[in-house]
């Protein structure tokens, strides 16, 4: 060959090997599968450098591998030579930049994305983006709390991209976005097709304690479970149960929210309609209890039809009890119907006019004057509490305990728990209030003892005490006093000294106090009435009589009568 030629083939060679420029580590370039072998793929990349990839680099989670030799695959160019003189490929990481550019289209676009849940992990799961891993958190996988991903494993499904971070290599998708447009759509055609007042079938898929969510065909709607049934229903488990199929009214739907109301009771006839005929006023039942309040018991008079027993109809004694320590849920009890208001659905219900007013029954079999026995129930500051027959109770006032002593003296003897012996004095039927005098019990002493006795008159009566400013005297059994001044006409005779007890003497009725109970006496006003009278018969002293011989004359007199 001549040495020109030579020449030129040696520059052309030469001017080749200028042109052939190495790619750049870190870039994604083509290369063609030249064999397979050891669980890996020898490729060919071309500027005389081929590498190897593990097969499973080429496979989809889930998946076998699928390649074969002479395919053209994109890899990424880590090294250009390692130490065996091959370069370092990557099918993964040329499947994740890959991914990411089309990722970050997408999520700028809020397009939704193809994905494959392949692994859990704390919080959620992992998913491959088409070569992109991406976090998927446990409460975006559905519209509901998933018990059990298993059936959702490595299976293609649409994602939503909620945020991306190239730099920090982080994809965070949500399957519940996808989820809820898609159902959104669903139920605003199903919504359009319903209206209120339709009659539909479907299934119960969830029940809470205020009712139940009923699937609709592809839409749920609210039974509350006050809609359920007329009667009270304490919990929608009572009458409902998971997958039944149930025939319900749409109520009301929210066009804005969308969200259908349902019924089942307004599917059956309204029984209060009929309240009224049924259960006249004043008429009596026997229902059942369904609750107890604080301020009442509801009773069930029929399916659908509940009345009110208020705390004060329940009894007529006790007043300040717990509904709940009169009545039990459940139990069958008699009522009175009080009033009905059918528009606001109520029934005002009586227990206590089941049985007769203890008061009334009081006041027909203990007339006043009637003696009773009792046990003291309570003592305040005014008198005392006795329980009476019929769980009632009668006041003994102060000023009923004790003839002779202050009521605030005389209440000291008694006790809670006493057993004590009164009299009735007065019923009050509509107060319901009874009174007691315990001081009347064997007559008044005092009315006794002046019976008869008007002021002016001369009565004899006994000493029972000497004291410095008089005495103390009896008159049938009811205690007097005498003072000093009154002992006698004569300043000289004023002494009580002078008297000895059980002494009897005369003395005038000056004053009768029924109010304190005394009986005002006077010796001297007696011996200036003798002396006036002894005067008026037998002259005056003016006729030249002495009142000695005038006050004689009278005495002998007396003394002979």
């Amino acid at each position: 060959m001549p040495a020109a030629a030579l020449k030129d083939d040696f520059e052309a060679l030469l001017k080749e090997s200028f042109e052939l420029v190495t790619p750049d580590e870190g870039t994604v370039v083509k290369g063609m599968v030249l064999a397979i072998e050891a669980g890996q793929a020898i490729i060919d990349i071309g500027y005389k450098m081929e590498g190897r990839v593990d097969l499973k680099e080429f496979a989809q989670p889930g998946k076998a591998p699928e390649i074969e030799v002479g395919d053209t695959v994109e890899v990424y160019l880590d090294r250009v030579e390692n130490a065996r003189g091959e370069a370092v490929l990557s099918r993964e990481k040329a499947r994740r930049e890959e991914a990411w550019d089309r990722l970050e289209k997408a999520y700028a676009k809020e397009e939704r994305v193809e994905g494959a849940i392949f692994g859990r992990v704390k919080g959620g799961f992992t998913v491959d983006l088409g070569g992109a891993v991406a976090f998927l958190p446990g409460s975006q996988v559905d519209v509901r709390p998933v018990r059990d991903a298993g059936p959702l494993m490595h299976m293609p499904q649409p994602f939503q991209i909620l945020k991306m971070d190239r730099r920090r290599g982080n994809i965070v998708v949500s399957r519940r976005a996808v989820l809820e447009e898609s159902r959104a759509e669903q139920r605003a055609e199903i919504v359009a097709r319903l209206t209120e007042g339709d009659t539909i079938d479907g299934v119960v898929k969830n029940i809470t304690e205020y009712g139940a969510f009923v699937d609709l065909g592809g839409v749920d709607g609210l039974l509350h479970v006050t809609d359920m049934a007329w009667r009270r229903v304490n919990h929608p488990s009572e009458i409902l149960s998971i997958g039944e199929t149930v025939k319900v009214q749409v109520i009301k739907i929210n066009k804005e929210t969308q969200r259908i109301s349902l019924g089942m009771k307004q599917l059956q006839a309204d029984p209060w309609d009929t309240v009224e005929n049924k259960f006249p006023i004043d008429s009596r039942h026997t229902g059942r209890v369904t609750n107890i309040t604080d301020y009442g018991a509801f009773v069930e008079l029929e399916p659908g039809i509940e009345g009110l027993v208020h705390v004060s109809e329940m009894s007529w004694t006790k007043k300040n009890v717990h509904p709940g320590k009169i009545v039990s849920t459940s139990q069958e009890v008699e009522v009175v119907v009080l009033e009905i208001d059918s528009q606001k659905r109520r029934v005002s219900l009586g227990l206590k006019q089941t049985q007769g007013n203890p008061w009334d029954n009081f006041a027909a079999s203990h007339p006043n004057g009637t003696v009773v026995e009792g046990e003291v129930k309570n003592i305040t500051e005014f008198g005392l509490f006795v329980g009476l027959d019929g769980d009632i109770d009668g006041m003994v006032h102060l000023s009923d305990l004790d003839w002779d002593r202050s009521g605030e003296e005389a209440i000291q003897d008694y006790r809670k728990g006493d057993m004590v012996t009164a009299v009735v004095t007065d019923v009050d039927v509509e107060k319901e209030r009874i009174s007691l005098s315990i001081k009347q019990v064997g007559g008044d002493k005092f009315a006794e003892a002046v019976a008869g006795v008007k002021r002016g008159d001369i009565v004899t009566v006994t000493v029972t005490a000497i004291e410095d400013g008089g005495i103390e005297v009896e008159h049938d059994g009811m205690k007097s006093f005498i003072r000093r001044s009154d002992l006698s006409r004569d300043r000289v005779e004023q002494r009580p000294e002078r008297f000895t007890k059980g002494d009897k003497v005369d003395a005038r009725v000056t004053n009768i106090d029924a109010k304190t109970r005394r009986l005002g006496l006077s010796i001297k006003a007696r011996e200036i009435a003798e002396e006036k009278e002894a005067v008026e018969q037998y002259g005056s002293s003016d006729s030249g009589a002495s009142l000695g011989d005038i006050l004689g004359a009278a005495l002998k007199r007396r003394d002979n009568v």
